[in-house]
């Protein structure tokens, strides 16, 4: 295969090769195998971005008894089989 690189990308290439001493080639193998293995992975300004998301919103979830989520869940689930509310729920009920 042949690549044709931009000056600046040919310039970090050559720097990387001296630096590491090893082979043009053996560096742009080991760039690729990095690049792919980073697909569909998060990089680390979306991995801060949703974990900023993540905490700001746990905190706002309110708090409850999980008898009354479990509660909340029948009526709904009971709702449902019976073709949906006729009503507004009574508070509390």
């Amino acid at each position: 295969m042949t690549f044709s690189l931009d000056e600046e990308t040919a310039a970090r290439l050559r720097q990387a090769s001296e630096a590491l001493l090893k082979p043009k080639s053996e560096i742009v193998r080991e760039a690729i195998h990095d690049y792919a293995a980073r697909i569909g992975k998060l990089s680390e300004v979306e991995r801060q971005r949703m974990l900023q998301a993540f905490d700001t919103l746990v905190p706002a979830i309110p708090y409850g008894a999980a008898a009354e989520a479990d509660a909340e869940l029948e009526r709904v689930r009971r709702a449902r089989r019976d073709g949906g509310r006729r009503s507004r729920p009574e508070p509390g009920s």
